[in-house]
């Protein structure tokens, strides 16, 4: 090959060394990313679970003096689902992932259901698989706050409230743990009521004022966590996607140092016994 094929070599192992500092870095920052979204997780958990304590006594409570359609649900047609993607790439199949599994969930009930797409980069995986969305919401932030919440949420609320959807589901990925992530469709809508007795409580200033500010902020807690949750798969998806792409970065590095070092021993062995075969001729 000689020289020119020597400065090729360079040229492309110089191409993939800075490949793979991007790479690296990338996956430095997921995993940062991840972190600081793992402990927003945790936190959120914790009020959640405060939250949704508070809701079932109320609805214990409720449940023979109150009617009302948070737990009895509606009469509409359609059912909705929020789909929770990424706003950007390089995180491996994350976001067909989720689409692919709400397309299976509907596959035989999409002229019945209603879409609402949180993030930009699953609405082109949704129109491929002939799925149209009624609202989109991109530009959501690695550690969603209570604004982008309500945003989704008061836009659900209304759609079952005015009983044009009958149930309010979330498909997003569960995370698990930081190498295991699960797509999943959660039941936002209509709120299952908890079973058993409740001691005596006072309510003020009445129980469905009281019962429907609890339901708030526990279904606004709940999307919130879903959200987290989402996020934090994302993250540990793109951890995996870049920490594989230095991987393989490093296995092109060696390849070609490999391919560098025969042909420049090539090259020094033709030129030695070129040396060789002048000396013999001059004898």
């Amino acid at each position: 090959m000689g020289a020119a094929g020597l400065i090729e070599i360079k040229r492309r192992l110089k191409s993939v060394e800075s490949t793979k500092k991007i790479t690296n870095a990338m996956g430095l920052v997921a995993t940062s990313k991840l972190r600081k979204c793992r402990k927003e997780l945790s936190i959120n958990e914790q009020y959640l679970e405060i939250a949704e304590k508070t809701m079932k006594s109320l609805a214990r409570i409720s449940e023979e003096k109150l009617t009302t359609s948070y737990f009895d649900g509606n009469d509409g047609n359609y059912k909705l689902y929020i789909i929770i993607t990424s706003d950007t790439g390089l995180c491996a199949g994350y976001n067909n992932n989720v689409v692919a599994f709400l397309d299976s969930l509907i596959k035989d009930d999409k002229d019945n259901c209603k879409i609402i797409s949180v993030g930009s980069k699953g609405i082109s995986y949704l129109r491929r698989n002939g799925l149209e969305t009624i609202d989109e919401y991109v530009d959501i932030p690695d550690i969603p706050t209570i604004k982008e919440v309500k945003l989704v949420y008061e836009k659900a609320l209304k759609l079952f409230v005015s009983a044009e959807v009958s149930e309010v589901n979330v498909v997003y990925t569960e995370f698990i743990s930081p190498i295991k992530q699960e797509v999943k469709s959660e039941k936002l809508l209509p709120v299952e009521r908890a079973v058993g007795e409740v001691g005596e409580q006072i309510v003020e200033p009445d129980l469905k004022t009281v019962l429907t500010d609890s339901l708030d902020i526990y279904l606004k807690g709940k999307l919130r966590a879903l959200m987290l949750s989402a996020k934090c798969s994302e993250q540990s998806a793109r951890m995996q996607a870049m920490d594989g792409a230095t991987s393989n970065a490093n296995d092109i590095i060696q390849e070609l140092n490999i391919r560098y070092n025969r042909i420049r021993q090539s090259m020094i062995t033709q030129e030695i016994s070129e040396i060789v075969g002048g000396a013999e001729a001059q004898k």
